[in-house]
């Protein structure tokens, strides 16, 4: 939370949920946390999407609250890409101190900067691109390709039953580590393909929650994409080539609203 210009101190703020390119009032109706009414609040070309509040974060103890605070939060989101095309996402829990009056304020004083990232977005969104290997198909292959794996295999059907359960362990570790080299190789490949179908891309190290049906497989790369429309297409191509290659599976959410390729300073 921050204080905005020319702040009030009589306790009243605006939840801010994001800024859009789109220079006049408009309600959205009562689609807010609670309930509440959001509107968008003018500065020249830009505006800011809010709902009046009292100037303090919304906390609470009750899990299923907040998570229906997340997903409205969210939701507010989507419905402002809809009605103006190109946003920037505020985190959930933004709040200025003060009443609409003090949004203009807050938006000039940084509206270079916003005008040029609302330009930098108009018309991409944010997609999410996770590929999978399955696993069994994927040791099968390193195994029928590494020269080294192969001879060890051998040599473990050719030795004693002791002298084959320490070769099987070697092995096992081997696997392990050759495993480990393929997927970092796939990662860049795919990283490859994709990034030149993409107008930004950065590869997540802690990926979101993934669903049951790929539980068995193996992650190679989780992909946050900024993609323009008229790339979508191209992006689609080279998701189905590697999706219909024997024993990976794509997953390809969105669009969603570019929270990570946003410079916005959180308040």
């Amino acid at each position: 939370m921050t204080d905005a210009p020319s702040a009030h101190e009589n306790g009243e703020g605006r939840y801010c949920y994001s800024i859009v390119l789109h220079g006049a009032g408009v309600d959205l109706g009562n689609i807010g946390i609670d309930d509440n009414n959001v509107y968008t609040v003018p500065y020249q070309e830009i505006a800011a999407v809010v709902h009046s509040c009292k100037a303090q974060p919304y906390v609470t103890e009750d899990n299923d609250t907040a998570k229906e605070w997340i997903l409205t939060h969210n939701y507010v989101i989507d419905q402002a890409t809809k009605q103006f095309g190109t946003v920037l996402p505020f985190s959930f829990n933004c709040i200025i101190r003060g009443n609409d009056d003090t949004i203009p304020e807050w938006l000039s004083a940084d509206y270079d900067s916003l005008r040029a990232e609302l330009e930098k977005v108009k018309d991409k969104a944010e997609y999410v691109v996770q590929i999978f290997s399955d696993q069994v198909v994927l040791i099968e292959t390193i195994s029928k390709n590494d020269e080294e794996l192969k001879r060890t295999q051998r040599d473990i059907h050719a030795t004693s039953k002791g002298a084959a359960y320490l070769l099987q362990k070697q092995f096992e570790l081997k696997v392990k580590d050759a495993v480990s080299m393929a997927i970092t190789h796939l990662a860049r490949d795919f990283g490859s393909r994709i990034q030149g179908n993409v107008d930004e891309m950065k590869v997540e190290q802690t990926p979101s929650q993934i669903p049951d049906k790929y539980k068995d497989m193996k992650l190679v790369v989780t992909l946050s994409c900024l993609v323009h429309k008229e790339k979508l297409e191209g992006l689609s191509e080279v998701l189905d080539e590697i999706n219909n290659r024997k024993g990976f599976a794509v997953r390809f959410t969105g669009p969603w609203a570019p929270f990570s390729f946003v410079q916005l300073q959180e308040v």
